[in-house]
């Protein structure tokens, strides 16, 4: 008898142990030789697999910026997903700049005229050497008039703040301006004066080239900047109040185009307009220059046309995708204009070089759609114009405010661009030149993981054979697969734009144990999810391969923000893996674009395998 129970405890032990006889339904869905693939039972199986998954690896599998549908608020998830947090926009703070306003070459601002009876709110007008050289009681003209065409063209006392971090720059502008378009002596224009009619904020990374833009609500007349504004999406994915506060600041039909004044590749892209502030006088040393400009509060950083320089931000790509899509740079057939910054076919081609260059936007041989385009742009042309005081064209010599080879140093005396090349130069503009405008794509695409020069990679990759977790059938192991990620891109340590997808197939054995053959493992499509059928949570068939989308690394739960690092990040992921079969894994690094190309894919091949004895763990 004791013979008989040791045998039958023997058997026992190897059924379990999956050394002999069973055969078990395999948890992906390659089949064995001679089974019927697509099979009832292959669909019981694969949910089997989707609930361990799902039970052995709580909270990781997650897309970035995916907790809300508010379209502010992902919004604001999508950028701190990018750039990173995302500071207040605080125009009250002590970094922040007044934008000057210049008339006759003097500097104005709003006050009581003490020489006046009542002290009546009047211009004040003082010279570099901080002079009052007169008073008036109407500003009908300036130096520098804004070139927007929708705002204020004289308006005064309004804020800029900058805020680095790292290779990400953040600008926030509060902009006086009114309906008419007309300054004059409310209390409202005064320096002291929270109120303002215009909030945007702009994000850039001046390394990767990535932008971001958000404007104030078009239903708001008032914005005040006593108090700081909560950045879109509030300060992380816990603040509910932020979250619903700026719900109600921000404009979420994104009714401003603002890529198409904020697109000239350099770092002053943040804010074209201020880029007049930089205009030298007469003499290269004049004090006025020194004085009454910005000086280096945006830095001179040259970007080549072709740098990266994309549009992030799903919901405002969205809306302008064909803009977007049909912008682009465009070179001087002159040789005139091109050789220090980039000029395009939007705003910045259009109107900005026209009054830099002082010539009326012009097209040789117009479309009808051009032609439209272009009467609308020559009347704000002469709106500009007619707001821009006769001493700035005349005397003061700082119109216009660029010159063939010498840029903006005005004192060299350089004659102004001809006729004739202006026209040749703004036909290209316009996109109606011939090859010689030298076309290319504006934007640039969402890079892909481990592209090159991107940065990011994936590495030590493995994968260890362990017990089933207690409570579990024995006729499966549990496959502990890790791995490290790097994702440099930018620069940006709290950078959370990256998963990790990862397909899962089974096989045979070889009685040789030979290793498997590329064209084994899931394919690259399968991995990127191309075609798939949800099964559950974030498991899915795709085809011969089980797809688990999203991979979090570890730490990095569902709907948090992550803590700052440069270093690699260690991901890890618990699968079943049956008794006697070949697992073969494809790991597929994917970007999150947060614009109208969705995702992009690394191309490297990340391969890994492991055959599951039952009778020994490895």
């Amino acid at each position: 008898m004791r013979a008989v129970a040791l045998i039958a405890a023997v058997l026992a032990f190897l059924l379990l142990s999956g050394t002999i006889g069973l055969r078990h339904a395999p948890f992906v869905s390659t089949p064995r030789a001679g089974e019927r693939q697509g099979s009832d039972q292959d669909d019981v199986d694969s949910k089997s697999f989707a609930k361990a998954v799902t039970r052995w690896n709580p909270d990781i599998f997650w897309a970035p910026a995916s907790k809300s549908t508010d379209v502010i608020t992902r919004s604001g998830d999508e950028a701190r997903a990018v750039f990173g947090p995302i500071p207040d926009g605080d125009c009250d703070s002590p970094q922040m700049k007044v934008i000057p306003l210049e008339v006759d070459g003097n500097v104005v601002d709003l006050k009581p005229n003490p020489t006046k009876p009542g002290s009546p709110l009047e211009f004040e007008h003082r010279n570099v050497s901080g002079e009052v050289v007169k008073w008036t009681a109407t500003l009908p003209k300036c130096d520098k008039p804004s070139l927007t065409g929708s705002t204020t063209y004289c308006g005064l006392n309004s804020r800029v703040v900058r805020v680095v971090r790292g290779n990400v720059e953040w600008l926030f502008l509060c902009r006086k301006s009114n309906i008419s378009q007309e300054v004059s002596t409310d209390p409202y224009w005064t320096r002291s004066d929270p109120r303002f009619s215009v909030f945007g904020s702009i994000g850039f990374n001046r390394k990767s080239g990535e932008i971001v833009f958000f404007d104030g609500r078009k239903d708001w007349s008032e914005f005040d900047w006593s108090k700081p504004f909560v950045p879109p999406g509030g300060r992380n994915y816990s603040d509910e109040v932020g979250r619903a506060a700026a719900k109600k600041i921000y404009d979420p039909t994104f009714q401003i185009s603002c890529h198409a004044c904020h697109d000239n590749k350099s770092p002053y892209v943040i804010d074209p307009h201020i880029a007049q502030s930089r205009v030298g006088f007469r003499s290269a040393g004049d004090s006025r220059s020194t004085t009454f400009s910005l000086g280096d509060f945006l830095p001179r950083r040259p970007r080549l046309p072709g740098a990266p320089f994309r549009v992030v931000g799903s919901g405002y790509t969205g809306t302008y995708r064909n803009e977007l899509s049909q912008a682009r740079t465009v070179e001087d057939p002159t040789g005139n204009c091109t050789s220090c910054h980039t000029l395009t076919t939007q705003v910045t081609g259009r109107r900005f070089a026209a009054d830099a260059a002082g010539h009326e936007p012009t097209v040789t041989l117009p479309t009808w759609v051009q032609l439209l385009e272009l009467h609308e742009e020559q009347i704000v042309y002469a709106e500009i114009a007619a707001h821009r005081t006769d001493w700035a064209v005349g005397s003061g010599g700082i119109h216009p405010w660029m010159l063939p080879g010498s840029g903006n140093e005005l004192s060299s005396g350089t004659p102004r661009l001809s006729s004739e090349d202006w026209r040749k130069l703004s036909d290209c503009l316009w996109g109606a030149g011939g090859s010689g405008c030298g076309y290319r794509p504006l934007y640039t695409r969402c890079p892909a993981p481990e592209a090159e020069d991107e940065g990011s990679s994936l590495a030590d990759a493995e994968i260890h054979v362990l017990p089933p977790p207690p409570g579990e059938e024995m006729k499966t192991r549990l496959l502990r697969v890790s791995w490290t990620f790097r994702n440099s891109y930018g620069g940006v340590p709290e950078r959370d734009d990256i998963r990790i997808n990862v397909a899962v197939s089974a096989g045979a054995i070889p009685a040789t144990g030979d290793p498997p053959q590329s064209g084994e493992y899931p394919s690259i499509e399968q991995a990127k999810g191309t075609s798939i059928e949800a099964i559950s949570g974030p498991v899915s068939s795709a085809g011969s391969s089980l797809l688990i989308e999203n991979v979090s690394f570890g730490g990095h739960t569902k709907w948090s923000d992550p803590t700052p690092s440069m270093s690699p990040r260690s991901f890890q992921i618990d699968l079943p893996g049956e008794c006697n079969r070949r697992t073969l894994i494809r790991l597929m690094p994917k970007r999150f674009c947060f614009d109208q190309s969705q995702a992009a894919f690394s191309e490297a091949d990340h391969l890994i395998y492991a055959d599951v004895q039952c009778g020994e763990l490895r």
